[in-house]
C-alpha cells in the first residue's frame, strides 16, 4: 500500500497530543492522590491506562504504514494547581484531540486510508463518549454542587 506522509504527519501529531495526555493525567492523578481525593486519583489513573493504549494503537499504525513514532514531540502539559483547574486542562486536551482526530478521519478517508480511519474513530469515540463527558460532567457538578461539596464525594 502507497502511503502518503501526509497520514503519517496526521498520526504522530495525534501521538504527541496522546503522549502529553499520559503526563497530565499521570501528574494529576497523583496530586488527587496525595490530596486524597480517591475517586479522581482512581478515574485519573484510569485515563492514563486509557492513553498508553491509544498511543499504542497510534505507534502501531505508524510501524504498520512504514514511518517512523515521533515519541519526542509534545503538545504543551498543563499542569492544574487546583481541581478545577486540573479537570479544565485535562478537558482542554480532549478537546484539542477531539478536533484533531475529526481532521485527520476525514484526510485519511480522502486518501483511502480507511484502516487509520477506523483506529482514529475508535480514539475519537473513546474521546468524545468518555473523557470528554466525564470530565464536562464533573465541572458541571462543580458549578452545581459548590466546590466544597463537590471535593467532599471525591474522598
Amino acid at each position: 500500500m502507497k502511503v502518503q506522509q501526509s497520514i503519517i504527519d496526521y498520526l504522530n501529531r495525534i501521538l504527541a497530543c496522546e503522549l502529553a495526555a499520559i503526563d497530565q493525567y499521570f501528574v494529576h492523578s497523583r496530586m488527587y492522590d496525595d490530596w486524597s481525593y480517591k475517586k479522581l486519583f482512581e478515574r485519573s489513573d484510569h485515563e492514563v491506562s486509557d492513553e498508553q493504549q491509544h498511543a499504542h494503537l497510534i505507534i502501531s499504525r505508524i510501524l504498520y504504514l512504514g514511518g517512523v513514532p515521533d515519541i519526542h514531540t509534545r503538545i504543551p502539559v498543563k499542569i492544574g494547581k487546583t481541581v478545577p483547574e486540573m479537570l479544565q486542562s485535562d478537558l482542554d486536551i480532549e478537546t484539542h484531540v477531539t478536533e484533531l482526530l475529526k481532521e485527520a478521519i476525514e484526510h485519511c478517508e480522502s486518501h483511502l486510508d480507511y484502516g487509520s480511519s477506523q483506529i482514529l474513530i475508535k480514539l475519537l469515540q473513546d474521546t468524545e463518549e468518555d473523557h470528554t463527558l466525564w470530565l464536562e460532567q464533573q465541572l458541571n457538578h462543580i458549578k452545581t454542587l459548590g466546590l466544597e461539596k463537590y471535593l467532599m464525594t471525591c474522598m
